[in-house]
C-alpha cells in the first residue's frame, strides 16, 4: 500500500491488495485479496470488489458496487453508485446433484469484462461477462448491459442499446431513435469545441485537444 493512501477504520482491505498513490477507501468497503487500483482512485461505502480485479489510476468506484473477479477497469473510468457486474454465463450454487458447493475459483464459465479509459457506468447498471465497454463511453443508469459497448457510445435500456454518442467531457454530441444512428456526420461538442467523426454509430475522434 503506497504510504499516502488512505484506509477508512471500518474497510477490509485483505492482505496482497495493491493501493497506488492518493487512492481513498472509505467505510465498510472490502477488498479482496490480489486486487490492484492505481493512484487517487475513490472507492466508496459499503463497495464489494472481488479478488485479482484490475483498476487503474483515478477511476472513482461508488457506493454500494460490486465489481466481481475477471472485471478490469481502465484509468478514468467511474462506476456509480449500485452498479454489478457479473462474470458467470451459466451459474449454479452446487453440483448437478446437489451434494456439494460449487467453488468460487473461476472456471471456463467465467469470462472477462473490461471497461475502457474514461468510460462511465450509471446508477444500478448491471453488466454482463465477456464483454467490453469502449473509451469513453455512457451507459444510462439502470440499464442491463448484454453486449458490448462502442466507444463514445451513448447506451441505454433493459436491454441497452445505443440511443447516441458522447464526448471525453461527458456532454451529449447526437442522439437518435434506439439502434438507428444517423447518416455519417462530423460532431462537434458544444460544451468543450472538440470534433468527432460519426459513421454508422461509431466515432473516432478528430481532434480531442
Amino acid at each position: 500500500m503506497s504510504a499516502n493512501a488512505r484506509v477508512h477504520p471500518t474497510a477490509i482491505v485483505e492482505e496482497g491488495v495493491t493501493l497506488g498513490a492518493g487512492t481513498a477507501v472509505w467505510d465498510s468497503a472490502h477488498i479482496r485479496h490480489g486486487t490492484t487500483l492505481g493512484d487517487e482512485c475513490v472507492v466508496g461505502e459499503k463497495v464489494a470488489i472481488a479478488y485479482g480485479v484490475r483498476i487503474g489510476h483515478r477511476c472513482k468506484i461508488n457506493s454500494h458496487a460490486s465489481i466481481c473477479t475477471a472485471v478490469t477497469l481502465e484509468d478514468g473510468v467511474m462506476v456509480s453508485a449500485g452498479v454489478v457486474f457479473t462474470n458467470d454465463r451459466f451459474p449454479r450454487a452446487t453440483t448437478p446433484d446437489l451434494k456439494y458447493l460449487r467453488p468460487s475459483e473461476p472456471d471456463d464459465a467465467t469470462l472477462p469484462t473490461l471497461v475502457r479509459e474514461g468510460a462511465t457506468i450509471g446508477a444500478n447498471a448491471t453488466v454482463g461477462c465477456g464483454l467490453t465497454v469502449g473509451r469513453f463511453a455512457m451507459v444510462g443508469m439502470g440499464s442491463l448491459v448484454t453486449k458490448s459497448v462502442p466507444d463514445f457510445a451513448l447506451v441505454f435500456g433493459q436491454p441497452a442499446v445505443q440511443v447516441g454518442c458522447v464526448c471525453r467531457c461527458g456532454q451529449v454530441t447526437v442522439r437518435f431513435a434506439p439502434g438507428q444512428p444517423p447518416a455519417a456526420q462530423t460532431l462537434t461538442c458544444a460544451a468543450c469545441g472538440r470534433r468527432y467523426e460519426f459513421a454508422g454509430g461509431r466515432v473516432a475522434e478528430s481532434n480531442c485537444g
